[in-house]
């Protein structure tokens, strides 16, 4: 079943495969659609975390996971942390590392995240705001591979393409640029140099992928 992946902007994205929708770090979001069966927040700072926005795709029915920093802060919300994972109906949320090296912005020790969401047979890694890390290695059999690429707070589109050969992702996407940090020539960059076809989304743009 094919997966449709929509970059609402920034590093907010919404997932959905038919069977289930999950939105990832939900900010900016113009309407109410009330439709996540999952939300998943990757840490607390405010271009990830709007208690407003995951209220905005959110229902009864909705479970969120979080680091353990949004969590305490929404009740709603299960804690997660890196190597954990949560399964809900269709859908499988693996937590991995994500954090700066050499840059004070994600620090290790908070145990913020990135995540593998497997829908259906599609794995999907949403790298968090992170750099090139050691863990990005272990990741195996990703379909798709959505990597912060605006520099300053999180990867360079250099580096997001050596995370692409490390990771051995089919296929990547840009994010973290446009908003707040970096531009289109960040994007082009990561597309000329990844080793694996890279699109390029404006806001408000979905992918799919079927393969």
């Amino acid at each position: 079943m094919a997966v449709e992946i929509t970059w609402i902007n920034h590093a907010s994205f919404r997932l959905a495969d038919g069977q289930a929708v999950v939105y990832i770090d939900p900010w900016k979001i113009a309407a109410q659609p009330h439709d996540a069966d999952m939300v998943f927040v990757s840490h607390s700072h405010y271009d990830h975390f709007n208690p407003e926005d995951v209220a905005r795709v959110s229902s009864e029915a909705t479970t969120v996971l979080a680091s353990a920093d949004v969590a305490a802060e929404l009740p709603a919300a299960r804690a997660i942390s890196p190597d954990q994972s949560q399964t809900v109906g269709p859908v499988t949320i693996q937590a991995v590392a994500a954090y700066n090296i050499g840059k004070k912005f994600h620090p290790q020790a908070n145990q913020w995240c990135g995540a593998v969401i497997t829908l259906g047979s599609r794995r999907i890694y949403y790298a968090g705001d992170t750099d090139q890390i050691p863990e990005m290695n272990d990741l195996g059999d990703i379909d798709l591979a959505m990597l912060p690429i605006g520099g300053t707070y999180t990867m360079t589109a250099d580096e997001a393409t050596e995370a692409c050969k490390a990771i051995g992702c089919a296929a990547a996407i840009g994010y973290h640029w446009g908003d707040i940090v970096g531009d289109i020539s960040d994007a082009e960059t990561f597309k000329a140099q990844a080793p694996c076809p890279v699109t390029i989304l404006q806001p408000g743009e979905t992918l799919t992928i079927d393969h």
